[in-house]
């Protein structure tokens, strides 16, 4: 018997198993369709000795002291900050965007409280912001928001911006002044040896058992357990019972190039041109030394594994159905991106795992201390 059953085996599965049998004590089966650990976040010696991610550049950031201190019990750190370039009207240009941005694509010669005069004049009223291009065009105008993000936004979402909640283009900052890195959090690194490695620390219990190449769906009914941790999409749990909920999805080309570089950052964005979104070149991010190269181009498509949760008005209604069907499931906790239909990035995963670990580690607590309680209460019954 298993204290907890565990569908799906990246951040979120991960550190609950962890936790749960580190900390918790508990026997806990950990099992993925894919026949690795990792999720999205797995990472891989491809054929010609480079480490690349196989689903796409996974750039650890948090501002979160807990989440980072944690995660390094399971792995020593390279130092990393993430810079990419959007090659627009034949330039390779800084984004997000910043005052060289401006200053390069227009032939400015912009201080920074220039700039900040500039982007008043040029952005556009919106009274109420409500969609993504509202953003933008609100803080930039309209040939900024043309030229690096309408085009790119509809390539990586399948639709115009001004279809999609405010929050995806509130992800990406707008900067006056000439900092360059695409996140500025306090702890910005990747893993010294890899994610995989990583994860395979974090899995060493005896505890924990592991099965991939396994669907949960397969083995349901078949394997005794007291409880459920699910970070699959929830719909599919429900078995679609509501109709399914809308993921974005990717699909890869890697290749090897025979040049020790290609790009001079690891991610150059296409807004306007191919159908890929990106390009990204991996020894930026590892630090590897190899006389080789390696690279991958994102394709946006509906028909592949679910990665983004499509921010619109009514998918967030379709999941609070589901939510609510959840919340009468008490014994099945659902966790993560597709667990939760939030689009988390990786530390938001990491610190909601941490968050049930807690809640169920005091569930544990107050439960023993009424088992206890009732306990003495018969003892001194039977004495009298």
């Amino acid at each position: 018997m298993y204290d907890f059953v565990i569908v799906g085996a990246g951040f979120a599965g991960s550190v609950l198993a962890e936790r749960l049998t580190s900390e918790g004590g508990k026997k806990v089966l950990l099992i993925d369709k894919r026949n690795h650990i990792g999720g999205n976040a797995y990472d891989y010696f491809n054929e010609d000795g480079i480490l690349i991610h196989k689903y796409g550049p996974h750039i650890f950031h948090t501002n979160s002291p807990d989440v980072f201190n944690y995660l390094s019990k399971f792995t020593r750190w390279r130092p990393y900050e993430h810079r990419v370039l959007a090659s627009v009207d034949n330039k390779l240009l800084p984004i997000p965007i910043n005052l060289d941005t401006v200053n390069k694509l227009y032939g400015y010669n912009f201080t920074s409280e220039e700039l900040v005069e500039y982007f008043a004049r040029i952005g556009e009223p919106v009274s109420t912001i409500r969609t993504s291009e509202d953003v933008v065009v609100s803080q930039v105008g309209r040939d900024l928001y043309e030229k690096f993000f309408r085009g790119y936004t509809r390539k990586q979402w399948g639709m115009d911006p001004s279809e999609l909640d405010k929050m995806v283009t509130s992800r990406i900052p707008v900067r006056t002044n000439q900092d360059d890195r695409y996140f500025t959090d306090t702890y910005q690194a990747m893993p010294l040896h890899g994610y995989t490695r990583m994860f395979e620390n974090m899995l060493t219990n005896k505890n924990i058992h592991i099965m991939v190449n396994t669907d949960y769906k397969d083995v349901q009914g078949t394997i005794p357990y007291k409880e459920l941790i699910f970070t699959g999409p929830i719909d599919e749990y429900f078995g679609f019972c509501y109709g399914k909920l809308p993921y974005r999805s990717l699909r890869f080309k890697h290749e090897t190039v025979d040049q020790e570089w290609l790009q001079s950052v690891g991610v150059v964005n296409f807004p306007n041109d191919h159908n890929y979104t990106r390009i990204t070149e991996y020894k930026h991010l590892t630090g590897q030394q190899h006389q080789k190269t390696s690279i991958t181009y994102e394709f946006p498509c509906w028909d592949s594994d679910p990665y983004y949760p499509v921010p619109k008005p009514e998918n967030a209604e379709l999941y609070r159905k589901y939510q609510a069907l959840a919340e009468e499931t008490p014994q099945v906790h659902f966790v993560g991106r597709l667990g939760t239909y939030r689009y988390y990035n990786m530390d938001q995963v990491v610190a909601q795992a941490l968050t049930l670990y807690k809640k169920l580690a005091l569930r544990t607590s107050v439960q023993e201390a009424i088992t206890h309680t009732n306990g003495k209460h018969k003892k001194l019954y039977s004495a009298g």
